[in-house]
C-alpha cells in the first residue's frame, strides 16, 4: 500500500493517447519501479479521448524525491522523453495524496500482465474527486464511511481506496502538483460499464441519496465533484 499517491491526469494532443500508452506500458513501468517508484495503475479516461490518467505511489517523501530524481535523470527516461512529451499538451494536473486513514489505501493488486500484453480488462475504475472547502478531517471521513459508503455499496459500487490531500511541500518541484483546493478522492471498482450504469440508476432512484445524503455531502464542497470513469490499460495492475 503506497503511503503517498500521485493522481496524474495528462491532456494529450488529439489522437495521441494510444501512442503514449503503448510507450508507457512498454518502457516506463518497470523502469520506474526499478528505482523504488510504484506504478499503481494507468487508464484511458472514458469521457475524454485525449486524457491519460495514472497513479504513482511512494513509500515516503524522501523516497519520492530520490526515486523521481533517479528516474527522470536516468537513461530510460532520457531515451524516451522526447517521444512521450510530443504526445502531451499538459502534464501538470497532479494531486498529491495520502490515505484517508489506516487501511484506506490501495492494497496489493493482481500481478501485472507482462510486457507486450494487449488485452484490456472489461472492468471500470472510478475516481470521484471531491474538492472541499476545508481539509478532510476525522469527522468528514467518519461521515463519508458511515453514511455515504454503505449506500454506494448497496447500489453496486465496490470501494477500493480513499485518499485525501497531502499538504506538504512538493520536494520535487520540477513536477508541479495542484494546491488550489484540498480534496478527498474515493476509488471504486465495477465489473464493467453496465455495472456502473446500473449503480448510477439505483442511486438516482434513491430519495435518501438524492434528498438527504447528497445535500449533506455537498455542504462540504468548494466545487462540484468530478467523477473519472477509467478503463485500465492492458498492463495496469489496478484493474
Amino acid at each position: 500500500m503506497p503511503a503517498i499517491l500521485e493522481l496524474r491526469r495528462y491532456t494529450l494532443h488529439a489522437g495521441r493517447r494510444d501512442d503514449l500508452i503503448e510507450l508507457f506500458d512498454r518502457e516506463l513501468v518497470e523502469s520506474q519501479e526499478a528505482v523504488g517508484l510504484q506504478v499503481v495503475g494507468q487508464f484511458r479516461d472514458l469521457d475524454d479521448p485525449d486524457q491519460f490518467v495514472w497513479l504513482r505511489g511512494f513509500a515516503d517523501m524522501p523516497g519520492r524525491a530520490e526515486g523521481l530524481g533517479a528516474f527522470y535523470g536516468g537513461p530510460v527516461w532520457q531515451a524516451h522523453r522526447a517521444a512521450a512529451n510530443t504526445t502531451m499538451l499538459d502534464s501538470s494536473n497532479v494531486l498529491l495524496l495520502r490515505p484517508a486513514g489506516p487501511d484506506r489505501g490501495f492494497c496489493d493488486e493482481a500481478p501485472r500482465p507482462t510486457i507486450g500484453a494487449t488485452e484490456c480488462p472489461n472492468s471500470l475504475v472510478t475516481a470521484t474527486i471531491y474538492r472541499l472547502r476545508r481539509p478532510a478531517d476525522a469527522a468528514f471521513v467518519r461521515f463519508f464511511e458511515q453514511q455515504i459508503v454503505p449506500v454506494l455499496v448497496e447500489a453496486g459500487a465496490r470501494p477500493i481506496a480513499a485518499y485525501q490531500t497531502y499538504a506538504v511541500e512538493n520536494n520535487f518541484p520540477a513536477l508541479p502538483v495542484r494546491t488550489d483546493h484540498p480534496v478527498f478522492v474515493w476509488f471504486a471498482r465495477f465489473d464493467d460499464m453496465e455495472a456502473h450504469r446500473a449503480c448510477e440508476e439505483r442511486l438516482a432512484r434513491s430519495k435518501h441519496w438524492t434528498y438527504i445524503l447528497l445535500p449533506a455531502l455537498a455542504d462540504h464542497f468548494a466545487q462540484v465533484a468530478t467523477v473519472l470513469r477509467l478503463a485500465p490499460t492492458a498492463r495496469s495492475r489496478l484493474r
